[in-house]
């Protein structure tokens, strides 16, 4: 036997992914180098968190990307797709924290070396977990060039970008309205703020004006925000309140007067027309301080308790505060009334509590600058969303940009490289801790406790994952990368700030599309969590099912933007169409020759059926080439997948049948060429999407390439378009089609032979169908195949079709014995009418349809229906048989 045709009787993931992708490993198919003769094509992974273990999501934007790399590979592209990891501060820090809590320890208990040394031992044992089950999924990386957000090489270039903005007066430490995380212990930035409904309430209270018997009234949703209250404010064109401007009220609670200001930020329409100001717990109120010079009380702590400045209630947690506070305005008389009031909360992105605009001191990015220039790339097009509906969204949050806050009160991050004279208090921003002051000489110099955002360093990823900011070959050659594929969650998170980054610190866009995919979600089309516990394990799909099923079952029917419907269904779909391309390259295999010599293929003795199935692979590639380019990686596979299920396996395989059977065929080795062609091709065209098994097949076919992966991408080729031979394969195959189902309905069993009788309306028709006598007998079960210009010789009881340009008959004695049909129709139509009493007597009984379930008695009269329905068509097929 050909060592060919040694191909497992069964297909089995589970023995071959693993073996394949070590083999691919070994070879360095993945390996991306300089070549100046190919052009790149780059991808740099969204680098997944060092605490993540492999989700839906990370499977979803993993398989696109390889898909894309894959293809491009094939294509004769240069191809890296880069990967790493990302040290995600907040989530790694409260990983760690947790443990050393089980220990009784704390970071200030052991400090900020020892944290960080457990810090790097945790990134060791558990960073590298996400990766190897990236490696399960089939995707071809470049592993030897994994980057971590916090390695050398790009830890040098977070530091050199913070100097650069920082020398720009880009960067710079004040104080302002920060997201504060009481249980995260640190700042957030805008992004990272959730938002909720919630229900909550209105207070409206009296502020009584000094000196006189009026009184202002202001609403809030946070009556603990008022202790720090520096003034109430009006519009300078209300009415109302215009006598008041310049006078002061008396701060309830705290009696401590604060003055009336007139400012435009007031809405005159909108509730009572004042409203509190408080520059401490507010970004709108802090604004307003700031053109009224009003001073900024912190009436919070860090842990959202009540600080020094809150007299009376200080220590007190923030709600139990508020419960306090509205009981002392109520005994005072000072509460007007309560509403309730539903309104977005906004919450730690990573913990879900609640977050606390508070006034910190803070380093901040002044963003307008950065902005401009970086919604200018998108709109004029060198930057283009994918589907473009999503760069509204980009639009909407640069063109409304604030001041980025990027220090966090951490202790794993890199660390922000300013320096602090303790003698003198002079700022250094410098890469390195300065020996000695430049001010005053000391060399008692500390270094700034805080840490960078995450989002700062993979802020930088495009282009310092390449060597910057040294002008390494890396980087003039595979940047600007090609793609970036994320989910529409983090567009703001981090494309906008790859976009402003790429553009200020390289001159570029960091990538030419963002090609946005939505998110995973269950059958029922629910968001996957934990608490409705209908989360699926990609990693036990893939130990189930195989890595390809699971990229099948998320590609198939995915459109670009949109979210995606999962179902064990879908994975099951995948599995059966792989054992189908088993079998049929099973079966295809083992009809060949030993060591075939295609060289000696004649295509002048190809039949229609060969010419029609390489014109449909040929059409197919281009097809599926001009929908990866599209980004319709969904409608790309459903095509292919549409091709080999339907035309190659259940049609050209069986067409081709006698002529491998036939030893003595004189196109036996052009039937065995072709099925190797199509095959190869459609191996190829399905090898971005299903990795593994496209070449387990494709290392048995004949074709000189090491690997499916470095073969060569199939494009249309001319010679072998054959449309006459397509339109009429498309005639013969309506006519098949049509007869199965006449067939079917008519339940004739597959060994029934029957004579067929077309009446063609031309005769090219007529030649067409002549020449696929043979098919019919194979295909449609015919006995004889009569083909004729008019209807003579056609029995009056002969069962009918019509199909473009042709009449078809098959004489009803050829499929049935009539008596014995009417026979046992009559049977089936006295089983009816005993299944439409017993409903109708069910339905009838008004004790049972006042009893039983509404569930019951709507499957009852779904029931009735369907018997109807049954017995019309028994009725009528009778009275049909009689005449």
């Amino acid at each position: 036997m050909d060592e060919r045709q040694n191909i497992a009787k069964t297909y089995d993931p589970t023995l071959v992914e693993d073996k394949l992708y070590a083999e691919w490993m070994e070879k360095g198919y993945f390996r991306a180098e300089v070549d100046l003769g190919k052009k790149p094509f780059t991808i740099v992974i969204p680098p997944p968190n060092i605490t993540g273990q492999l989700h839906m999501g990370h499977a979803l934007d993993n398989t696109m990307q390889d898909i894309l790399i894959r293809w491009k590979r094939m294509q004769g592209y240069c191809t890296l797709w880069l990967p790493g990891t990302d040290h995600a501060s907040i989530a790694t820090e409260a990983r760690i924290v947790q443990a050393m809590a089980e220990e009784g320890l704390t970071k200030e208990s052991i400090g900020r070396d020892k944290f960080l040394e457990r810090a790097w031992d945790w990134k060791k044992h558990y960073g590298g977990r996400i990766v190897e089950q990236l490696k399960k999924l089939g995707s071809s990386c470049d592993w030897s060039r994994e980057r971590f957000t916090m390695d050398e090489g790009l830890s040098e270039a977070v530091k050199e970008v913070f100097i650069r903005l920082y020398k720009k007066g880009l960067i710079y430490r004040g104080e302002r309205i920060i997201n504060w995380c009481p249980k995260c212990s640190t700042s957030i930035s805008d992004a990272e703020v959730e938002y909720e409904e919630k229900e909550g309430s209105f207070w409206h209270i009296k502020y009584p004006v000094k000196g006189s018997d009026e009184y202002i009234v202001i609403a809030t949703t946070r009556p603990e925000t008022m202790l720090g209250d520096t003034a109430v404010a009006v519009h300078p064109e209300d009415e109302r309140y215009r006598h008041l401007v310049g006078k002061t009220v008396v701060l309830p609670l705290m009696e401590r007067e604060i003055p009336i200001i007139a400012d435009e930020y007031v809405e005159k329409e909108f509730g009572t027309g004042a409203v509190k100001i408080t520059p401490a717990h507010d970004p709108n109120d802090f604004e307003v301080g700031l053109r009224h010079n009003l001073s900024q009380i912190k009436v919070m702590n860090d842990d959202a308790t009540m600080s020094e400045e809150a007299g009376q209630y200080r220590g007190m947690e923030r709600y139990e505060a508020r419960k306090r506070i509205v009981e002392d305005l109520e005994n005072l008389g000072l509460l007007v009334k309560v509403q309730p009031h539903t309104h977005n909360v906004g919450t730690c992105y990573r913990c879900g509590t609640v977050i606390e605009p508070m006034v910190s001191r803070q380093w901040f990015v002044h963003m307008k600058p950065l902005a401009e220039p970086a919604i200018e790339i998108v709109k004029n097009g060198t930057i283009k969303f994918i589907p473009d509906r999503f760069s509204k969204i980009y639009f909407n949050w640069m063109e409304n940009i604030q001041d980025w806050c990027i220090s966090r009160q951490l202790w794993w991050g890199h660390r922000i490289p300013a320096y602090y004279c303790q003698e003198c208090g002079h700022m250094m921003v410098e890469k390195d801790m300065p020996d000695v002051c430049p001010k005053c000489g000391s060399t008692r110099i500390e270094q700034d406790p805080d840490t960078l955002d995450t989002w700062f360093s993979s802020a930088l990823w495009p282009f310092s994952t390449l060597g910057w900011p040294d002008m390494t070959e890396d980087l003039k050659y595979f940047y600007p990368t090609d793609v970036l594929v994320t989910a529409y969650d983090i567009i703001f998170f981090w494309v906008a700030r790859m976009i402003f980054s790429g553009v200020e610190h390289m001159g570029r866009e960091p990538f030419k599309y963002v090609f946005i995919h939505g998110i995973v979600r269950d059958a029922q089309g629910r968001k996957m969590s934990k608490s409705l516990g209908n989360g699926i394990d990609p990693l036990e799909i893939i130990e189930q099912y195989g890595a390809d099923a699971l990229r099948f079952a998320l590609t198939i029917g995915n459109s670009p933007g949109n979210d995606l419907r999962f179902s064990i269904e879908k994975v099951e779909a995948s599995r059966n169409f792989a054992n189908k391309i088993w079998n049929a390259s099973r079966f295809v295999l083992m009809n060949f020759d030993e060591n075939p010599d295609f060289s000696k293929a004649d295509e002048s003795r190809f039949t229609m059926a060969d010419r029609w199935i390489l014109s449909r692979v040929n059409g197919l590639a281009r097809e599926v080439t001009e929908n990866l380019e599209r980004f319709e990686l969904g409608i790309a596979l459903q095509k292919v997948y549409e091709f080999a299920w339907e035309e190659f396996c259940d049609w050209y395989i069986e067409l081709v049948k006698p002529r491998l059977y036939d030893k003595e065929s004189g196109t036996r080795l052009e039937a065995q060429y072709v099925l190797n062609y199509v095959l190869g091709n459609t191996m190829k065209l399905l090898h971005p999407f299903m990795p593994f098994i496209t070449e387990e097949v494709y290392r048995h076919l004949v074709h000189g390439d090491p690997s499916i992966m470095v073969s060569q991408w199939p494009e249309y080729n001319e010679k072998y378009n054959f449309p006459e031979d397509e339109r009429k394969m498309g005639l013969i195959m309506e006519a098949v089609r049509n007869i199965r189902n006449i067939r079917a309905e008519m339940n004739v069993p597959p060994s029934k032979k029957a004579k067929l009788i077309f009446v063609a309306a031309g005769e090219e028709e007529k030649r067409i169908l002549e020449q696929g006598g043979g098919f019919f007998e194979r295909l449609a079960g015919a006995s004889e195949v009569i083909v004729q210009r008019d209807k003579k010789g056609v029995p009056a009881d002969a069962v009918a079709s019509i199909i473009a340009g042709v009449e078809i008959f098959i004489p009803l004695d050829e499929l049935i014995d009539i008596q014995k049909e009417i026979e046992r129709l009559e049977k089936e139509k006295a089983n009816l009418e005993k299944e439409l009493a017993r409903v109708d007597g069910k339905l009838g009984n008004q004790g049972f349809v006042a009893k039983a379930p509404v569930k019951v008695i709507e499957e009852e009269r779904a029931k009735k229906a369907k018997y109807q329905e049954m017995y019309r068509k028994v009725q009528e097929r009778l009275d049909a048989l009689k005449k």
